[in-house]
């Protein structure tokens, strides 16, 4: 069963998963460039693992030596580095996950011993009341987790899975242009105007811009060392992005887990991975 994206009127994007028993990036048949991963650098793999599979409920898995964990939608590759900084700052502000019943999501978070940040860091326009930001049929809340990583929970009642990606939001001073830039690029498809922020959609995943008051930093070294989205045809589309020059560095294959990769730098810094054969990983 394939994740379907909708977008609400008040411009919130709305998956509905695939079956539980499907962690795959199953979104990736959807069209020629999807999301396929987040890659974190980890103080410790021991507590990034009690955040993302004993508290979010993620699918932990060991390739050639790799620790990943399966969401719907989203691996999520923990490298025992420790992180220059946070997210908060940086071109990629934070990660969003989506849960059919945020209030419980939140008491296990809380219960495991994560600082909510739901006041500090929802829009003023949000009501928040017990770590939950609420507006008219509208539920998020936020999480710092390990490292300083920053986590978006947004509830879906109509999802049928118990976690899946649903966001990843970068800020900057120029978001408008990183919205445009990612559109062109990767071929995102540009949600209707009249949100909260431009937005953009992509197999599995919305792409969320926000205006940052000052300058951030780019994410390589940081918690989140880089973004990862999963392509069809990867010597196509390398070739196509230094047409625009874009300037792709260490292309080549990875044996060990059958894919091919490569990555590139998007103007504000935020480090990006491109893979080929992501997907077929159970």
């Amino acid at each position: 069963m394939n994740c379907k994206l909708m977008t609400t009127a008040l411009g919130l994007f709305v998956f509905v998963a695939a079956s539980p028993s499907s962690a795959q990036l199953h979104a990736a048949k959807e069209g020629p460039v999807a999301y396929g991963h987040h890659h974190i650098n980890a103080t410790s793999i021991a507590e990034h693992k009690k955040f993302f599979v004993d508290t979010l409920g993620g699918v932990p898995i060991t390739i050639a030596g790799r620790e990943i964990v399966k969401f719907p939608n989203v691996l999520v590759f923990i490298r025992e580095q420790a992180p220059k900084g946070g997210t908060r700052g940086t071109s990629v502000n934070h990660l969003g996950f989506s849960v059919p019943d945020i209030r419980q999501t939140v008491n296990k978070l809380k219960a495991n011993g994560y600082k909510m940040v739901t006041r500090e860091e929802a829009p003023s326009a949000w009501e928040v009341k017990d770590d939950v930001g609420t507006q008219p049929g509208r539920a998020i809340a936020f999480v710092i987790g390990p490292d300083d990583l920053k986590v978006e929970i947004v509830e879906n009642k109509e999802q049928k899975t118990p976690i899946t990606l649903h966001h990843v939001h970068f800020f900057g001073p120029q978001n408008d242009d990183m919205h445009a830039w990612y559109i062109k690029v990767f071929g995102a498809k540009a949600a209707a105007p009249g949100g909260t922020f431009p937005s953009a959609t992509l197999p599995g995943v919305a792409l969320n811009f926000s205006p940052s008051p000052t300058p951030v930093v780019g994410i390589q070294g940081r918690v989140v060392d880089h973004i990862g989205f999963e392509i069809d045809n990867l010597p196509a589309f390398l070739k196509k992005v230094e047409a625009m020059g874009i300037k792709p560095v260490n292309v080549r294959d990875v044996p060990e887990l059958n894919v091919s990769i490569g990555f590139i730098t998007d103007p504000w810094g935020t480090f990006i991975e491109l893979t080929e054969g992501l997907d077929k990983i159970q």
